[in-house]
């Protein structure tokens, strides 16, 4: 193991995290179908392999365990962390519009301008 790159190691970590944040999301709450299944899978995968460092960095600052925890484990947990709340966000966007919130909003600035022509 000691083969590996430190570059390396932090891509798995992330990885891993990203699946494993994903999996829990899939069983904490379970989908209607496969679609469902794939696309939050895929969501919070690619979520988790985007913002795992920054959320990371985040976590390990409000808890103040930066100088308690490696690269290697920063990267996991902020990785596990960001595809777990990946989907509880896109399901909020997805909320709203499905009740036409905005899209309700948008209309009727159209209908407005619509009578100042």
């Amino acid at each position: 193991m000691s083969d590996l790159s430190n570059a390396t190691l932090l891509w798995m970590a992330k990885a891993v995290g990203a699946v494993a944040g994903s999996a829990v999301s899939l069983a904490y709450i379970l989908p209607h179908g496969r679609r469902e299944a794939a696309c939050r899978f895929a969501v919070g995968v690619v979520c988790g392999l985007v913002f795992g460092g920054t959320a990371g960095l985040k976590i390990a600052a409000e808890l103040d365990v930066e100088s308690a925890i490696g690269p290697t484990e920063l990267m996991l947990m902020g990785s596990a962390a960001a595809s777990l709340c990946a989907w509880w966000a896109l399901g909020f966007v997805m909320r709203a519009f499905e009740q036409n919130r905005f899209v309700r909003m948008f209309r009727n600035r159209s209908e407005e301008n619509a009578d100042d022509r």
